[in-house]
């Protein structure tokens, strides 16, 4: 059974408009949600722009033809995938996908950061080192918890020279504009420390974080690169999958925090393993630089 949708031809053109400049699509169905429309019917107006342009199709103008059986209508994923192929290739470097593992669209990365590179942030983050904190899900708050052992700081977006490089780099392997990517986040694990399974994306548990998905968008893609190799533990572990990456520097492990509709995956729940001395050592540690992408444009919260 189809029935015909019919809208204003302006909110066409404000479809096509954000959609050709990298919106992603799930962050105009929010709006066109917010503006009074069915969630039914913002997707269908929003699918059927997506799959005209990727299929290079005449585009809408004042309705679509809705069928819910029609594979052309089907829900779009709300934000790019990785590309397929063993071979990632953005601005001035070439990334190897060394595995892939479904349900998530998790990848492997090497040859994502060079050793200079991870040094330099190294270095550039080490004076700036706090605590790590998380999220309380009552308030909204930062807290210093028990489930995440470190140290940790964030740089602002393009803060630096390397940093601006960093924030691009990663941002091109996750198919997302730069203005949708927070902060880079450089967390210390020393000996012993690790996380507990944890997601990344937010819970609507609490006005802070309502406020934040309101601004920005949900957390959609995480990175999580290595900047040092770990003799010993460590490794990020997806239990859900029942896989585990083994840090080595330079190498990352890039997923996605959110379903093929955007809505947040509890698949994608992970843990750091605490670091283990090796080889007769009395300490080890652990480095990683973690990226996380929004929806939409990352707005900080007011101050």
């Amino acid at each position: 059974m189809s029935q015909v949708l019919r809208f204003a031809p302006a909110l066409g053109d404000w479809v096509r408009l954000h959609l050709v400049q990298g919106e992603a699509p799930s962050a105009l169905v929010d709006a066109m949600q917010s503006q009074g429309m069915a969630l039914a019917a913002a997707k269908a107006i929003v699918d059927a722009f997506c799959h005209a342009l990727r299929e290079g199709k005449a585009l809408p103008v004042d309705h679509v033809v809705w069928q819910e059986a029609s594979e052309a209508l089907q829900v779009q994923r709300a934000f790019p995938m990785l590309a397929r192929g063993p071979m990632l290739r953005v601005p001035g470097r070439d990334v190897r996908v060394l595995a892939r593992v479904a349900p998530i669209d998790l990848a492997v990365l090497a040859d994502v950061m060079d050793a200079d590179e991870c040094a330099a942030l190294i270095d550039m983050a080490r004076p700036r080192l706090r605590p790590s904190t998380l999220v309380d899900p009552l308030t909204g708050r930062d807290v210093v918890s028990a489930q995440r052992v470190s140290l940790g700081m964030f740089f602002r977006l393009e803060e630096n020279a390397l940093v601006a490089r960093l924030d691009q780099r990663f941002a091109a392997l996750m198919g997302l504009p730069v203005a949708h990517g927070e902060g880079l986040q450089v967390l210390h694990y020393p000996t012993g420390a690790g996380s507990s399974p944890h997601f990344d994306f937010l819970v609507p548990s609490n006005e802070a974080n309502r406020a934040s998905i309101a601004r920005s968008g949900q957390r959609v893609r995480t990175m999580v690169t290595y900047l040092n190799d770990v003799p010993a533990g460590g490794e990020t572990v997806f239990p859900a999958l029942g896989c585990a990456v083994t840090p080595r520097r330079g190498h990352a492990v890039c997923f996605a925090d959110c379903d093929a509709a955007g809505e947040p995956d509890p698949a994608s729940l992970h843990a750091s393993q605490a670091v283990e001395s090796s080889h007769g050592a009395d300490r080890s540690e652990k480095w990683v630089v973690t990226k996380w992408m929004r929806a939409r444009p990352f707005q900080s919260a007011p101050a």
